[in-house]
Parts: structure tokens; sequence; C-alpha cells
């Protein structure tokens, strides 16, 4: 049996839990540590947010707590048996064990159990299948921990059954892998024919629901190779990738933003062959508008707006955010630069700030020009001139400029 007592483990213990666990044990109700915060913490990682499991039911836990004179935070969790609890001014998620009895491919229908290898054979792959004791104690019901020091990941029992209780997990099967695998390839065969012989069930999960997973996968390892087998194994017509999506170009771009934090619409834009192919996207998946226009930015500028030859290669782009009138240009033409494997511009566009036209209409009332089309027209052509200084010229420069003009 494996003990863990590491220190992001011992981190854990604040006083809320302290006393969440002490009202447990009161009551000889078992409670453990479930889920990805057991996967994180066996990686050597502080888990972001921790799931418990207990074998009271809802009501008990409700119960216990009220007459502790514990908050509970009225949330929707309760009807799948979670209540969250509030302790020194800490939250805490607690689920009852439980059997999914009817599943239809998105919701499941529970009923609560007190048996833990039940409630682990539920879950969908076993490095998140695992359950730490609060003194350290694991139980690992499918080799959980041993495939997670493998790097291996796999479906709890039968891929398909597990697949076809909730079809999204084909997703988390390839976020996992793109977090966890160490090389590109290393599926288990009849895992990717499960996933193939299932794909089409993706068409009833909603957009919302595979976009959160779609994003996590493009900004972990593997993108290209997982991007590619979700071609191969049918998946992409159904999550709302172009059915003839670029290929070459994803093996190019991917290539391109290694390590240098793309947002997930960048590494996706470059299987976007036409604008429509961002428009069909945004139909399936419900994409921020901010995430479409980036989409749709990339594949109109990616080809022609490229950096200068010649001792100002970032001209070009900072001529394109001057001449721009929408806002947050500066940060669509970062990840142009991302897109097109440009660090070095990269780092020096972050670094430039947009200057200001030094000149106004009011400097040229001062110089007696009068009408305001004659200063529209004046304004517009040392706005030229400033420009091809590379917005060097100050006021006085321009303005001596005007006279000669």
């Amino acid at each position: 049996a494996m003990k863990l007592q590491s220190p992001q483990f011992q981190a854990l213990f604040t006083p809320g839990l302290r006393s969440v666990a002490e009202l447990f044990e009161k009551k000889n109700y078992e409670l453990r540590i479930a889920g990805g915060a057991v996967r994180d913490l066996l990686s050597g990682m502080t888990p972001q947010d921790i799931d418990f499991a207990t074998t009271a039911t809802p009501a008990e836990m409700k119960e216990m707590f009220t007459s502790a004179g514990v908050r509970l935070i009225n949330n929707k969790g309760e009807k799948h048996g979670t209540i969250t609890a509030r302790l020194h001014e800490q939250n805490f998620e607690i689920t009852t064990l439980r059997i999914d009895v009817v599943t239809d491919g998105r919701h499941a229908e529970v009923e609560f159990t007190t048996d833990w290898e039940k409630d682990a054979e539920r879950r969908d792959l076993t490095v998140n299948s695992m359950f730490l004791g609060l003194d350290g104690m694991l139980y690992d019901f499918f080799n959980g921990y041993e495939d997670l020091k493998n790097k291996k990941i796999r479906f709890v029992g039968k891929a398909s059954e597990r697949i076809q209780e909730d079809y999204l997990r084909i997703l988390r099967y390839f976020r996992f892998y793109g977090r966890i695998a160490e090389n590109p390839g290393d599926h288990e065969p009849s895992t990717l024919q499960a996933i193939k012989e299932n794909a089409k069930g993706l068409a009833g999960i909603s957009g919302e629901r595979i976009w959160v997973e779609l994003k996590k996968i493009l900004l972990g390892n593997h993108v290209n190779h997982l991007v590619q087998l979700m071609y191969e194994l049918d998946i992409a017509q159904y999550i709302g990738l172009p059915l003839d999506g670029n290929l070459e170009e994803l093996d190019r771009v991917t290539k391109n933003i290694q390590n240098l934090c793309p947002k997930p619409m960048t590494v996706l834009a470059s299987l976007f062959k036409t604008k429509d192919d961002v428009t069909n996207l945004d139909l399936r998946l419900k994409i921020s508008k901010e995430e479409k226009n980036l989409g749709l930015f990339l594949v109109k500028h990616r080809q022609e707006l490229t950096k200068a030859v010649g001792p100002e290669p970032l001209r070009p782009y900072q001529d394109f955010i001057m001449d721009s009138r929408e806002a947050n240009t500066n940060s669509k033409i970062c990840e142009l630069l991302k897109y097109q494997g440009e660090q070095q511009l990269l780092k020096e566009m972050q670094e430039w700030t947009v200057p200001s036209f030094p000149v106004s209409g009011h400097d040229l009332r001062k110089m007696g020009v009068s009408s305001g089309k004659e200063i529209g027209a004046a304004l517009q052509q040392l706005r030229d001139e400033w420009k091809k200084s590379g917005y060097h010229m100050d006021k006085e420069e321009l303005l001596s400029c005007l006279k000669k003009l």
C-alpha cells in the first residue's frame, strides 16, 4: 500500500479542512480526496481545486453540517449528490459515492452507494479514478498510479462502455493524453477503435462543452498529433472542424508556436482555409466574439501581413496597428506573430508602445487654418508624413512641414 506524505499534500490541511475532517470522523462517515486532485498530488503538483467523496448521503451531510452551524452554499449539485460547505473562508465540495443507473451519452441518473470501487468504476480514465485518504493512503482499484507513472492514458474498464456513458470522454481522453503522455502515438489500438466507432456520439454533445475541452487540447502537448488523430478517427466533422482541414499548415504552425503561449484559436486557425470555416466552427461551438474575430483576422492576414525586408522588419505590423480603427488590434497582431513563428519580433512588439499623433486640429487653428475641411485634409497629410518618418517626427517638425506644404 502506498502512503503519500508530500509537502503538496500536507499543505491541503487548512483550518477549514481540519474542521471538515473532524465532523466526518465524529459521525464515522468516510471522507477521501477524489479524481483529478489525487492525480495532481501523485504527480507532485498542487491541485487547483479539490473534490471530496464520501459514504455519507446528501441528507446525512446536510443534517451534520446544519447541526454544526456550518454554512451550506446552495448550488444545483444536490441531485447528483454534491453538497458544498463553507468553512474558514473556503468552499468544500463533497459528493456522495454513486453508481450510474441510466446514462444517455450526456447525463446520468445516479443512485448512492458506500462502495468505493463501484464509484471508481464509473469514472472516465484510470488516472482520474483514484482516492486518497486524509491519512495519505491511496485507494486505487484500476492501476491508475501505475498508469500515471508510465504516462499511460487508459479508460477504466471497457473503453466503449465508458465512452457511451458520456461521449465527451472522447475529448477528455485526448486532453489528458496531451497532458500526461510522453510521446505521440502511444495509444492502445483497441482504445482508438472504440473512439472511432463512437465518434458520431459527439454530434449530440453541446458545443459549449466541446469547446471547453478542445481549448485545453489546443494548449497541451502533442497538439499536431492529436488533431491529426481527430481527422483519422472521424471526430473532426462532429465538433465543428472543417472537413478538409489544412493539416500541412497545422503541422507548420504547431512548430512555430512552441513556447510562445498562443491562444487556442491561434492554433486552430491553421486548419481553416476560408472565413467560412470560422463561421461554421462558431455555429457548432458558440465561441466568443473575441475568439471568432481572432480567427477571421488570422485567416485574412496571415499570408500578406509579414515582416519587411530591411532594417525595420516590424514596420508593416506597426503601420497596420496605427491605421487600424479597432480596439485590441495589438493583441491580434501578437497572435499573428506567434502563428508565423516570429519569436524575436513578438518580443519587440510586446515592448513597443503605440505612439500618439502629436498634432491636433487645435494646433492648426492656431496657425490660421480655419475651415474644418482644410483642417481634416492637413491632418491627414501630416499623419502620412509622420508615418513615413516611422512615427518619429515631433510636433515642431510636423508643423514646419505643414508650412512647406
